[in-house]
């Protein structure tokens, strides 16, 4: 094992005795300092010293996102501001954006908490470490740079963009690590190729990839690409940051949860009922050591499902599926219920397309009409000539309408594109082109 962290192996009794401790400590802290806090309590009919046993916490209203836009923008910090010595925020593309703080010993613990996490990926003291996630107010930047200084690896904060420079460091710098959205890192890997350079002659070795959904297929293509380990993190503004929770570089089987700090639930998205283990729902989040932000029962909007069996790499930590996608983001098809990154396990099994697609829907009269655009690649593009009557794309067009209605139990319009036609991201991809709201001129 390439960890020794005490808390990653602890028993699930004694972990769950401190995440009491702490749970009692962050409501009595919230409910204290944050006007929020004490509205919804009354609301429910509860105080602090209701709560004693993790299964009470049940009793606790949930916060959303929408509760963070009207407390806009330190209405839910529990700290005096000359406590706070960070503050993040959310882009605002759909209303007020959501802001965050943090003091010092939440920096800290944020920082150790990153620092495990990139160590559970394969990273080690000493590496070099290229973090191609976005520096700014998005919090995936810097959470990546102070874990990997707490690790004792050296950062090159590179941030997103300018793909022909993140080459040029990579090949320069000789990293073992990379972390970015893997959407961006395929359009890496693209240019590479464009440029007459080997992806898997790199001197990377693992990557920390997040940020978007993504599925088993686009990690297999990440993997065969730049011959590394490819492991999915997860975190949110809204909770922390990136290192909430992340894949063991030993097993890539759910990612493991820093459970002393972030108590898990998965509820029924719909009636907030708390489901078993092992069922697929809603993520909710409380946290159990931060002091600036603190949140309790805070719907992610993200659906994945619980894990406490013992992972084959030691760690006892309870884990969480990767996310199959977001409650906004599932898309309702004739009465069926699909996710994007249903969409993309589908499309990336067949060698002949690019691992770049978006689905596009628009108004058909009173009906919606959901479009799977997709690209080949420039190498079926060159074995074909083209694509409007090719006998070999009318194929390759059947036995994808094929696979997806079997996978999806729904049939979709397929459009096949030429190479290089699907937009590229820099950071998180657009995954749905919803133009249903256009006015047509």
């Amino acid at each position: 094992m390439i960890f020794n962290n005490e808390m990653e192996t602890i028993s699930r009794d004694k972990m769950e005795e401190i995440q009491l401790e702490r749970l009692k400590k962050t409501i009595a802290h919230a409910y204290e300092n944050v006007s929020f806090h004490q509205e919804s309590f009354a609301k429910a009919g509860i105080k602090p010293e209701d709560i004693q046993s993790l299964d009470d916490l049940e009793k606790v209203p949930f916060m959303k996102k929408t509760d963070l836009r009207e407390n806009y923008p330190f209405n839910l910090f529990a700290v005096d501001m000359s406590e706070v010595v960070r503050i993040h925020g959310s882009s605002g593309t759909k209303g007020k954006p959501t802001v965050v703080g943090y003091t010092k010993q939440d920096v800290e613990n944020w920082a150790e908490i990153v620092a495990r996490a990139i160590c559970c990926a394969g990273g080690k003291p000493g590496d070099i470490f290229h973090n191609a996630y976005g520096y700014g107010l998005f919090t995936g930047g810097i959470g990546l740079h102070y874990g990997v200084e707490r690790l004792g690896a050296a950062v090159v904060p590179i941030s997103g963009g300018n793909t022909p420079r993140q080459i040029t460091l990579i090949e320069d710098f000789n990293p073992r690590g990379i972390a970015a959205t893997p959407s961006y890192v395929l359009n890496i890997v693209e240019e590479m190729k464009k440029m007459g350079l080997d992806p898997r002659e790199t001197s990377l070795e693992y990557g920390i990839f997040g940020a978007e959904p993504w599925s088993e297929e686009m990690r297999a293509q990440l993997e065969e690409e730049l011959g590394i380990k490819a492991v999915d993190i997860y975190g949110l503004s809204e909770v922390m940051g990136p290192g909430v929770s992340i894949e063991c570089y030993e097993a890539q089987d759910g990612l493991h949860i820093a459970e002393d700090h972030f108590l898990a639930e998965i509820i029924d998205p719909e009636t907030g009922e708390v489901l078993p283990y092992g069922m697929e729902g809603e993520l909710v989040f409380t946290s159990l050591t931060k002091e600036a932000f603190p949140v309790i029962r805070y719907r992610t909007g993200d659906i994945a499902s619980l894990n406490p069996e013992k992972c084959k790499c030691g760690r006892t930590s309870l884990r969480m599926s990767r996310i199959k996608g977001r409650v906004d983001d599932m898309l309702i098809i004739r009465g069926v219920n699909v996710f994007p990154t249903e969409i993309e396990s589908v499309l990336l099994s067949f060698k002949q397309l690019a691992p770049y697609y978006q689905v596009v829907i628009e108004r058909d009269g009173s009906l919606d009409r959901f479009e799977v655009h997709c690209e080949v690649t420039s190498a079926f593009m060159s074995e074909v000539g083209q694509l409007e009557g090719s006998t070999e794309v009318a194929k390759l067009m059947k036995a994808i309408g094929h696979d997806m209605k079997n996978a999806l139990g729904v049939s979709v319009v397929l459009r096949m594109n030429q190479p290089n036609s699907i937009p590229r991201s820099e950071g998180k991809a657009i995954r749905i082109v919803d133009n249903r709201n256009k006015v047509m001129a």
